[in-house]
């Protein structure tokens, strides 16, 4: 279990368009707009990495021009992108939610680098931040040309496996508390996460978009962490305890799954955050999920939410594929 604390959300600025040249235009790119009741998630630029936008872009465009003309630019919508969100959307629409919570949700294929979500609040991390945390000691360690202590290894595998508390107190400070996670989560391209303050860690803010930026660097290949780095945390993933194998791994087919949960019961209204965050493979498509979730009355009931999220996530997210 993790602290009470304050919440906090971060917004985020959408950066200018550019305008391409006229001048002997052969190609051009077209965006068309996609919003309905949640967000679409595409591949970013940099590193890989999928990053909420408030339209979906398509690479697909057509422009003519004849001699000492200007070419002429069709808008054209990708079919694709509108109907994965629109099913993640309509089958998690039907995922029954108690009264006073909520959830949200995000897909990313690792074959096709596609992804979608639902839902775009911020979120308690909980114990899910104890990923980010080892990862962003990873990414320290390797900028002083290092490999983790053995102190550091003891901790790292008690704080995801067991996900014990003391060991995740003793890395948030190695890496300098929320502004190491913040500056690791930067260069991640990890834009709407915020590290908890006054060393309450578990009340990091996140969300579902962000998690999918977290797990690509965890479980990409284009990361900023090292191939050994990431088979470190993917390896530690898989071998949690058995008590914590739930939340995305009810997605999964068998046991192809590697996860993170966590859970925390806040003292100011009782009521319980439960997030799980993981790979899972499914008709042999690997999936990177992450389920966020605030507001019900007990662990077990955000556990049942979480894992009927997840499954709906996967099926709709592969229906539409």
């Amino acid at each position: 279990m993790d602290f009470p604390g304050p919440r906090r959300a971060r917004r985020r600025a959408h950066p200018p368009r550019r305008r391409s040249p006229l001048h002997a235009v052969l190609a051009v790119v077209a965006v068309a707009g996609v919003t309905a009741g949640g967000t679409v998630y595409v591949k970013a630029q940099a590193h890989g990495s999928p990053r909420a936008v408030s339209s979906a872009a398509s690479p697909s465009a057509s422009a003519t021009a004849g001699a000492g003309e200007e070419a002429t630019v069709e808008p054209v919508t990708e079919p694709a992108a509108v109907d994965r969100e629109a099913s993640l959307r309509r089958v998690l629409e039907k995922v029954a939610v108690p009264s006073g919570a909520r959830v949200s949700a995000a897909v990313l294929s690792l074959d096709s680098g596609e992804s979608a979500g639902y839902g775009q609040a911020a979120f308690d991390t909980a114990s899910i931040v104890k990923v980010d945390i080892l990862a962003a000691l990873l990414l320290q360690a390797q900028d002083a040309g290092r490999g983790l202590t053995a102190a550091e290894r003891a901790y790292a595998t008690k704080m995801i496996e067991n996900s014990d508390n003391a060991s995740a107190t003793e890395l948030w400070h190695a890496i300098g508390g929320a502004k190491g996670l913040d500056a690791a989560n930067e260069r991640f391209g990890m834009t709407a996460t915020t590290g908890g303050s006054d060393g309450l860690w578990g009340l990091t803010q996140t969300t579902a978009a962000d998690q999918l930026v977290l797990l690509r660097q965890v479980f990409g290949e284009d990361s900023k962490l090292s191939a050994a780095s990431r088979t470190y945390v993917r390896s530690l993933m898989k071998r949690v305890e058995a008590d914590q194998q739930w939340g995305v791994s009810a997605a999964a087919q068998g046991s192809s799954w590697a996860l993170k949960n966590g859970w925390l019961a806040r003292s100011t209204t009782g009521l319980w955050d439960v997030n799980s965050i993981g790979r899972v493979t499914v008709d042999s498509a690997v999936y990177l999920v992450a389920v966020l979730s605030e507001g019900t009355a007990s662990q077990a009931r955000g556990i049942t939410l979480v894992e009927a999220a997840a499954k709906a996530a996967v099926r709709g997210f592969a229906q539409a594929s």
